[in-house]
């Protein structure tokens, strides 16, 4: 099964960039659940946010957040975060665009790394997950909502079957699990859940450890 690139990736966000909030909302009401709420409840500080896509997630900062920094691929999908900030007379959220594989932002810059259904769409988010322990300063949070395998053995199968075609059309990986690549990186998990129509939706919240 081929991973599109980046440039692919880009391209098909800009594509559905104009339909997005749409189709998400209705999946997320249907299968995965209202899992931004709490991601962004646990958000402190200076304010890392990957694949910020439309910016869904910033209706939700508190004022706990002091500075919010938006990275995305998609000038389509970045287009649409900006006019949400600007409704939203948000100041304090830069959105630009970037591969969050690849974070132009220093070491130990971030109080918190917010990611919301992106691993799923980046090509190695084992680069996604180093880079994001990079830029969190010791004892930093990493809060991650994604999808991954189901719990129910029926539903992961018929994930197992649609996700060639989700992949080759909307770079969506079905079966990722995003846990393993947080250990991976050095992470330390806090908490971990199961939620969503048949388990498929995790919510971990991770932190970076202090030497």
């Amino acid at each position: 099964m081929r991973q599109p690139g980046t440039d692919e990736i880009a391209a098909i966000f800009d594509r559905y960039a104009p339909n997005y909030d749409r189709q998400i909302g209705w999946f997320e009401r249907v299968v995965l659940g209202d899992a931004r709420t709490w991601v962004i409840g646990h958000a402190r500080g200076r304010v890392v946010e990957i694949a910020v896509g439309t910016g869904l997630n910033l209706p939700h900062y508190g004022p706990d957040v002091d500075r919010i920094t938006g990275i995305d691929l998609s000038p389509g999908m970045l287009e649409v975060a900006r006019r949400r900030a600007a409704a939203l007379g948000l100041t304090r959220a830069e959105l630009r665009r970037g591969d969050v594989q690849e974070l132009d932002l220093p070491d130990d810059s971030a109080d918190t790394v917010v990611s919301t259904y992106t691993f799923c769409t980046i090509p190695d988010p084992g680069r996604a997950a180093a880079e994001a322990f990079r830029v969190l300063t010791p004892g930093g949070r990493f809060v991650l909502a994604e999808h991954g395998p189901a719990t129910s053995v029926l539903a992961r199968a018929a994930q197992r079957l649609a996700q060639p075609l989700s992949v080759r059309f909307g770079a969506d990986h079905l079966l990722r699990d995003p846990v393993r690549y947080l250990t991976a990186a050095g992470f330390v998990i806090d908490e971990t859940h199961r939620t969503g129509r048949a388990g498929m939706t995790f919510r971990v919240l991770a932190h970076k450890p202090i030497p």
